[in-house]
């Protein structure tokens, strides 16, 4: 894909613990497809592996390249299942790396995955609602599965990263392109975030 094809360029790293539709999220949006019983993605997901070495046990904690796409990351999505406590209850940590290794004008966003699956809710959204508030993020609850607010989540952050690259474009008075941006548009007709 050459510069032509495309305005904005914006690098999104979705985060959160295994298990919570990072994967499905990203492919319902691009594909249009929902890939039942992914598993654990490299890179994006925390994992621990146990292993025995001349008769000692390692723990090995794999993250290194998350670790390196915070960095240039445009925006962070935080994604929790909302039918599953303990992943609502790291967001904490996660937010911890996201301040040790993100840029500090990073959009980061809350998303509470998995709401076809309400009957078995274990966090309340008005929690979640709090949570975000707190930490100053746009929240939103989505289902993988059957779409909901899929397409909204990504559409409001592109229209909030377009809107934050003209408003540096305009307050700092740089001539050059942004990082991430390509040839300028002449429209900007959405952005439901605050």
């Amino acid at each position: 894909m050459s510069m032509e094809d495309y305005d904005f360029l914006f690098k999104i790293v979705l985060i959160g613990n295994a298990g919570v539709g990072k994967t499905c999220l990203v492919r319902r949006f691009t594909q249009g497809l929902f890939p039942p019983g992914q598993g654990a993605t490299i890179g994006v997901d925390f994992m621990i592996k146990t292993v025995e070495i001349n008769g000692e046990k390692v723990k090995e904690r794999f993250r290194s390249i998350t670790q390196s796409y915070y960095r240039s990351a445009n925006a962070l999505i935080l994604t929790y299942d909302i039918t599953c406590e303990e992943s609502f209850r790291c967001l904490p940590e996660w937010l911890r790396e996201i301040e040790q290794y993100a840029s500090n004008k990073v959009i980061t966003v809350l998303v509470g995955n998995k709401i076809d699956l309400a009957d078995k809710r274990e966090v309340s959204q008005q929690r979640a609602a709090e949570f975000s508030e707190a930490q100053d993020m746009y929240y939103l609850e989505t289902s993988a599965k059957e779409s909901d607010n899929v397409e909204k989540l990504f559409l409001d952050l592109a229209c909030r990263l377009i809107s934050e690259a003209r408003q540096n474009t305009l307050v700092n008075n740089v001539s050059s392109p942004l990082p991430g941006e390509g040839k300028s548009i002449s429209y900007l007709t959405c952005c439901n975030f605050n």
